[in-house]
């Protein structure tokens, strides 16, 4: 039987801190607030959690779940390397509403699905889940809702979709604005290709953070809109 707490009371807050760090330890789901939209997360060094995640949201592991961290440092941790573009925009934009797409360190112990060596890395905004992330550690979290159904902007929208498959619910009201990160792809900074194309980053998803933010910490860095990308 799932628990929702809700987290603007006091006392709801600890106890429901509490039993979400405790299903994480456990390797269940829990679903929580962030300044997108509503997730459910797993510990992401448990592939029998993280497969848990993509189950409950009818996933394949074609369709690997980010990964949250609650410190900017964090990302030296998880990923091969951190090319000065990207610091900068980790510098502008964390905490807040990006993802970073990089190699993954290759000593790291995780199982997150067919990410062909890379990892997505975000720091959100918010004091639920920083804190919670403190204490957990890396997180795969990925938007709470059943593939091809709407994201979750309330722990309720959450609950209606997910169920029993959810151990914990933290509310914390309605999400700041239901958009979704944006995602880049800055993996050819660190991995140059046989081609000679030159390296930059390129957007996987619009979303909260926009182009024109963007390219104005990244310059001549952000691949350019194509054709085919305004006809999409």
């Amino acid at each position: 039987m799932s628990s929702i707490f809700d987290c603007t009371d006091a006392a709801q807050l600890l106890t429901g801190m509490r039993h979400a760090r405790q299903a994480i330890g456990r390797g269940e789901l829990i679903v929580m607030p962030t300044d997108t939209v509503y997730g459910v997360a797993a510990d992401a060094f448990s592939p029998a959690a993280v497969q848990r995640l993509l189950d409950a949201k009818g996933r394949g592991r074609d369709a690997p779940p980010p990964v949250l961290i609650g410190t900017k440092e964090t990302l030296n941790a998880l990923v091969e390397e951190v090319p000065e573009p990207v610091q900068k925009l980790v510098d502008a934009f964390w905490p807040g509403g990006l993802t970073i797409v990089l190699p993954a360190q290759a000593s790291l112990a995780w199982d997150l699905g067919e990410t062909l060596g890379t990892v997505a890395v975000r720091m959100p905004e918010g004091q639920v889940a920083l804190e919670l992330l403190a204490e957990t550690g890396p997180m795969a979290v990925s938007s709470a809702n059943l593939t091809g159904k709407d994201a979750a902007i309330s722990a309720y929208d959450a609950e209606r979709m997910l169920g029993d498959s959810v151990a914990v619910y933290l509310a914390d009201g309605l999400s700041k604005n239901g958009i979704a990160s944006t995602i880049v792809d800055a993996t050819s900074l660190v991995r140059r290709g046989a081609d000679d194309e030159p390296a930059r980053v390129r957007i996987l998803r619009d979303g909260v953070i926009t182009r024109e933010q963007l390219s104005e910490v990244l310059g001549d860095l952000l691949e350019p809109v194509t054709s085919s990308d305004e006809d999409s």
